[in-house]
């Protein structure tokens, strides 16, 4: 970009020799002296403008790129002041701006980045929280004024990155250099109060090292460093390796994993069994800006070409800081998936089409950038960085913490009692009768004897099905169902954390007489018909059952005619009902040999000389009666 030359010439010179020079914050400091006596310098706002995105303070740029703007103006300086405008979370002028800025170009691929922002920025309003109850609270105890960021937790300590002690001043930030330190802590729980530089370990000075990460075994560790002002030293940020050896750490080692020295490479992280390492870099042949790689380790112990992990991870954006969990989820930062500003936190999780990007919402992520996601407990607390509103300093360490409110209790008790059936239709306590609970998968849940008062508890779940099967030598053993659901409170209505219900329910057992007639209520027949009528299946469906709680008995099933009609026309009738009856119970799944068919005709009228419609109905019916019980 080039603008007429204004005042102020030999600051000018200076503030652009700092500005290409990458000290950015000196060329802040410069061009501020030029704006002072001539506030509508184009070139001077363009260079403070610039200084701030390229220092990663781009919401601080948007009136210096405004000033820019005018007869000259073109699409990179409203592209930038979009981004600016994103990053303060003022969506609709951000969109504005790209708006303007597609009208200022024809290059496709210009266009197609300007219509991604402006999707990202319509999907802001879709974003969902992924942890709902998850709290984050600044560490305001360990932050300082300058940088603390990237803590991960190994072997009881807490390693990070920080400004504090710094013997120098990085001129593109003005921040000091960071170091590595670490201190000891449990879980979030951080001994704020003897915070160390890393032992054992030589923190250099007049450079940055940062974003340190440790293998599962504790015996190395993988840093970034650079960022150094002498000549001498790498240009630009690399990936170093140190390995625990004795009682101190080796000599940092250069890692091959960085292909080249004239790219930036940061922010590793091993996987959770440290075979595979993660990083950060923007190396060409990538997405975009920063783009995420994976590199395996080798049969040496080295680890192998890093290999870009794609487009549904990667976009034209920046991806940094990733943090693969045990689970096989994916964490990392980004500005290219639709976020709330700068850097937001995102997850992939693995389905049959790749990688699903989720942004983490709007209660993990603010304006400014969150980054550096580390976990002490998996997936319930930790640490995350941020630059956000109200922190102590630059970058802050925050610690989060899932608030998931306790979930209230319903226990449901149900009270059985067991009594049996008696021939004058009393039905007195039956004690010391086995019962036994299933679920409805008709597993076994519980069972035991009922106590002299003929009851036992059984502890149930709200909403589900269960069978109760109560069994005692000489009584034919009887199963119900018992259904929980609409007996217990809904969720949102309880109030106390332990919500005790308590249930009833009753079973009658019946004596189990060899040789005993039972009769079938209700089953009925057409007229000179033998056919299973569907009320007469609702009756056969209840021996059915007992038959199946009782698998040890043999019965007879036998039918009987009224008075009327000759013997021989009844003998048959009754036969063919009763064989009827045989094979619809067989029909349900009970073996034949358990069952014989008789007709008794009219020979076992229970009513003598029958006169009305109601004293044959009673002669005519369905028995049964246990002919057997084997072992």
């Amino acid at each position: 970009m080039v603008f007429l030359l204004g005042g102020c010439t030999s600051l000018y010179q200076k503030g652009q020799n700092q500005f290409l020079s990458g000290e950015y914050q000196l060329a802040i400091n410069t061009f501020a002296k030029v704006l002072a006596e001539d506030p509508e310098n184009k070139e001077a706002n363009f260079y403070v403008a610039e200084s701030y995105r390229l220092s990663n303070r781009i919401e601080q740029s948007a009136p210096y790129y405004q000033k820019t703007l005018g007869e000259d103006e073109n699409y990179e300086q409203y592209f930038r002041l979009g981004q600016s405008l994103k990053s303060q979370g003022k969506f609709e002028e951000a969109e504005e701006a790209f708006k303007k800025a597609k009208e200022l170009t024809l290059d496709d691929t210009f266009q197609a980045e300007l219509d991604r922002e402006i999707s990202n920025l319509k999907k802001v309003e879709e974003i969902k929280e992924y942890w709902p109850y998850i709290q984050i609270e600044n560490y305001k105890l360990l932050n300082t004024p300058g940088l603390d960021y990237g803590p991960i937790l190994s072997e009881d300590f807490l390693y990070f990155t920080s400004s504090r002690q710094a013997s120098g001043i990085y001129p593109s930030t003005g921040q000091g250099y960071t170091k590595l330190f670490r201190t000891r802590a449990d879980g979030i729980k951080v001994d704020v109060q003897n915070v160390q530089e890393l032992p054992e370990f030589r923190n250099e000075e007049g450079l940055n090292q940062a974003d340190i990460a440790i293998s599962p075994d504790g015996n190395t560790i993988i840093y970034a460093r650079g960022n150094s002002t002498s000549s001498k030293d790498l240009p630009d940020v690399a990936l170093f390796a140190s390995y625990f050896r004795g009682a101190a750490y080796t000599q940092p080692i250069w890692m091959p994993v960085n292909e080249d020295e004239f790219y930036w490479n940061s922010n590793p992280a091993f996987s959770p069994d440290g075979n595979e390492l993660y990083f950060s870099s923007n190396r060409p042949g990538g997405y975009g800006g920063n783009d995420l790689y994976k590199a395996t380790k080798l049969a040496n112990g080295d680890f192998g070409n890093p290999v870009n992990m794609g487009p549904q991870i990667n976009t034209p954006g920046n991806e940094m800081y990733p943090r693969p969990a045990p689970d096989g989820k994916f964490f990392f930062s980004s500005d290219g998936h639709p976020g709330l500003g700068k850097l937001d936190l995102f997850v992939a999780e693995k389905t049959d089409a790749g990688w699903e990007v989720k942004n983490l919402g709007p209660n993990v992520n603010s304006v400014g950038d969150d980054f550096a996601l580390s976990f002490t407990k998996y997936p319930l607390e930790g640490f995350l960085s941020s630059n956000r509103e109200g922190g102590q300093g630059g970058d802050d360490i925050y610690y989060f913490e899932d608030k998931t409110p306790k979930a209230k209790i319903i226990n449901v008790f149900l009270t059985v009692t067991t009594k049996e059936k008696k021939e004058d239709g009393s039905e007195p306590i039956l004690p010391q009768t086995r019962v036994a609970l299933y679920d409805s998968l008709n597993k076994m849940t519980g069972g035991d004897f009922s106590n002299q008062n003929g009851t036992i508890r059984f502890t149930l779940t709200p909403n589900q099905k269960f069978a109760l099967i109560a069994s005692k030598n000489g009584y034919f053993s009887k199963s119900i169902t018992y259904n929980t659901t609409g007996k217990t409170p809904k969720p949102e209505d309880l109030i106390q954390d332990v919500t005790n219900v308590t249930l009833d329910t009753t079973i009658v057992l019946e004596p189990l007489i060899l040789e005993r007639s039972i009769v079938l209520d209700n089953i009925y027949y057409d007229l000179n018909m033998a056919d299973i009528r569907p009320d007469a299946a609702l009756e056969l469906d209840k021996l059915v059952q007992i038959l199946k709680d009782n698998p040890s008995i043999r019965i007879e099933l036998s039918s009987h005619t009224d008075a009327r009609a000759s013997d021989a026309y009844n003998d048959a009738l009754s036969q063919r009902r009763a064989e009827s009856a045989v094979a619809y119970l067989v029909s349900k799944g009970i073996v034949a040999t358990r069952l014989i068919a008789k007709g008794y005709g009219k020979r076992q009228l229970i009513i003598q000389n029958a006169q009305t419609e109601e004293e044959h109905q009673v002669n005519r019916r369905t028995e049964f009666k246990v002919i057997e019980i084997t072992n």
